[in-house]
């Protein structure tokens, strides 16, 4: 008979959403278990880039950015239209609008502020199985122990092994898009870019700064017939050729580790978000932006609700309810309008038009960057009522000097 402890939460998964949803729970109250089956600090497969809303999430959280030293404050971004069209957006004077941190160290940092405010966190630790009861679930870890709890939060990525336990004959979701990256180092260039080169619409490229002249390189493109990691690897050799791309690196660019592909969950579907005592949240909820693939701020935005959720209290159906609104009400009108302008964006023709749009005047260049950071909602673009109610005199979401 296998030892088993008592929890009021077990979370699977330390990345940003495993970690914020403990952070979420302890500070209302809950004892948490928190278990990966990796060991910190990791690499994590992406774009690294923040957002608004995922820099408001961490300062909510209290996770200090700022002490970490290879995360970068992004001052300006540059568009590049598939006509090769530039555009610059610098960002208000005032405040942080994104950022840019290597997950290695970021994950790495919220597993440590989960332990600092006194979660258990048990790293090196898989799950075997997972049984709901009646009234609790049982989580069978890979060290022999088996944790017990009213509830579980799922936060263990795209191919969740919480889901697979639970659900072993279900197909597998193989993700909306596929993205590629890579490290280079010999880059000076501290603006963010993105590249919408025409045979990757409505995906993109990108380069995103970090600090000593490294920076986040790589590309993002939909799922469809023919794109495997033969394609993607192929398609990078490509573009590193292309004159825009090289022309943004700099003659000094060195690739500083191997190129390495993922898949990219983009497809909110609100039965997926609970399955009885068990809760999903970032990747594991599909909850990333259509658009944009970023999916940080999606996470933390779960995981918040999910520790919520469970502190709120009550049965599995209240619970699962409470969650799921609260999803709702925070990511699924703007996940809807984002898949919506992807498809829109798939044309060149279109593209162009919005960047054009874009590029109009100081304002429309300005508060494009804040919309395309998540400082404003995505479905405000079709509330335009609201542009009356001071919603773009703010000075910025994250710090105000």
């Amino acid at each position: 008979m296998c030892a088993r402890e008592r929890f009021d939460l077990v979370v699977v998964g330390a990345g940003p959403a495993g970690s914020a949803t403990a952070i979420s729970a302890r500070d209302r109250g809950l004892d948490v278990l928190v278990i990966d089956k990796a060991t910190f600090p990791r690499d994590k497969t992406c774009g690294d880039g923040l957002t608004t809303g995922a820099l408001r999430s961490l300062e909510h959280l209290g996770l200090e950015l700022d002490a970490l030293p290879s995360y970068a404050t992004v001052r300006e971004t540059v568009l590049v239209s598939p006509s090769g069209r530039t555009i610059s957006l610098p960002h208000p004077p005032t405040g942080q609008y994104a950022g840019v941190v290597p997950r290695a160290d970021l994950d790495a940092a919220l597993v440590e502020l989960a332990r600092r405010r006194g979660a258990t966190v048990r790293e090196g630790t898989g799950v075997d199985e997972v049984s709901v009861g009646p009234d609790h679930a049982t989580v069978t870890l890979s060290d022999g122990r088996a944790a017990e709890a009213p509830f579980v939060v799922a936060a263990d990525g795209h191919f969740s092994a919480v889901r697979r336990l639970l659900h072993p004959d279900a197909p597998a979701d193989l993700g909306s898009w596929h993205a590629f990256r890579q490290y280079f180092r010999g880059v000076d260039d501290p603006r963010l870019w993105v590249l919408f080169e025409e045979d990757l619409l409505p995906g993109y490229a990108w380069v995103f700064p970090l600090p000593g002249g490294r920076a986040n390189v790589g590309f993002g493109i939909p799922r469809g017939p023919g794109v495997d990691g033969k394609t993607l690897k192929a398609t990078w050799l490509d573009l590193l050729e292309r004159d825009r791309l090289r022309t943004v690196l700099g003659p000094d660019a060195q690739p500083e580790d191997p190129q390495r592909a993922w898949p990219i969950p983009a497809q909110l579907e609100p039965a997926r978000l609970t399955d009885g005592r068990v809760l999903f949240a970032g990747d594991a909820a599909s909850v990333v932006d259509p658009m944009t693939g970023e999916g940080i701020a999606q996470a933390f935005e779960t995981a918040i609700a999910a520790g919520a959720a469970v502190a709120g209290g009550g049965d599995a159906p209240a619970v699962g309810a409470r969650y799921r609104r609260a999803v709702e009400r925070t990511l699924g009108a703007d996940l809807r309008l984002a898949a919506r302008l992807q498809r829109v964006l798939g044309s060149a023709f279109w593209a162009r038009a919005a960047l054009r749009t874009v590029d109009l005047t100081p304002w429309t260049r300005r508060n494009f960057a804040r919309w395309m950071y998540e400082d404003y909602p995505r479905a405000l673009l079709l509330t335009p009522r609201r542009w009356r109610r001071g919603m773009f005199t703010g000075p910025g979401a994250y710090r105000t000097a």
